[in-house]
């Protein structure tokens, strides 16, 4: 299959540790034979592309095979799905193949790989492609950066876009936004932020450096009140822990208002004279 440049490495290596001298030579076997790989990365198929790719096999052949693997029950592809639905649509009854003795975790690397390299996955199904393979087949950040060339923040900055909401991961799958689009919304602050910048820009309306200034200026806007609360909220935790320790103290009920927490009224209740006498020498003691 064509390579583009740094990727792949890790592809070459998977074909080359497992080539022997049984194997690698092409060979013919039938359509009826050759089952798709329900766990490929790629779920979605345009069929007009296939419908085109079906029109150039029959004018010229099928120049390259698929890259199949043997299974109790026959043979799935690892390979070349596109190209297998391109000649089940033409009726032909036998397909080239290259038949190769790759395992779940290896066949699962190779399918993402391939898919990355013609650019057929759309954001989301990249995204949860990675993750499999790092839950499913145990497989480290750095393992996959280097079996599909890619740097570890982009594949963590991938995978992030599964926790997006809903409507925006249905925008990536239909390709209305852009994966360079859904890193820079992540940066909202709410999910509602999220979903408006996205339609937004679902709609031809931000870039991604629209986006990223929009949401620059609101972080300016929102630092002031931000910080104004994040102080209210410690001068309350501090006022509380104030009562506790009174409380504790001179054993009756203590109560602290403050309207700024930096001044304000301090009510300690007593119940008689005695009471109050015995107050007076604790706070005096």
């Amino acid at each position: 299959m064509a390579k583009q440049s740094g990727l792949g490495r890790g592809l070459d290596a998977l074909f080359e540790d497992n080539t022997n001298e049984s194997e690698g030579a092409v060979q013919t076997l039938r359509m009826s034979e050759i089952e798709p790989n329900k766990g490929q990365p790629r779920q979605s198929f345009d069929e007009a592309a296939i419908a085109s790719l079906a029109d150039s096999i029959h004018q010229h052949g099928l120049i390259q095979p698929i890259v199949v693997r043997e299974t109790p029950t026959g043979y799935q592809i690892i390979a070349g799905e596109r190209r297998w639905r391109a000649c089940r649509m033409l009726g032909m009854n036998e397909i080239p193949v290259v038949i190769k003795n790759f395992n779940d975790s290896e066949a699962a690397q190779i399918a993402l790989i391939e898919n990355i390299q013609r650019q057929d996955l759309n954001p989301i199904e990249e995204a949860a492609a990675y993750k499999e393979l790092m839950e499913k087949y145990e497989m480290t950040q750095e393992e996959l950066s280097k079996a599909v060339g890619k740097s570890r923040s982009a594949i963590a900055n991938s995978v992030r876009m599964l926790n997006m909401p809903d409507e925006i991961q249905n925008m990536l799958k239909k390709n209305e936004l852009s994966a360079g689009q859904a890193k820079a919304i992540a940066a909202a602050e709410t999910e509602e932020e999220m979903i408006e910048i996205a339609r937004k820009a679902a709609n031809g309306q931000m870039t991604v450096r629209a986006i990223e200034k929009e949401l620059s200026k609101k972080a300016e806007e929102y630092a002031p009140p931000l910080q104004e609360e994040r102080q209210k909220r410690q001068a309350e935790t501090y006022l509380t822990e104030m009562e506790i320790s009174l409380r504790e103290t001179l054993g009756r009920r203590v109560k602290i208002k403050s309207s700024d927490g930096k001044k304000g009224t301090i009510t300690i209740d007593f119940f008689d004279e005695d009471d109050l006498s015995d107050l007076a020498e604790k706070i005096t003691r």
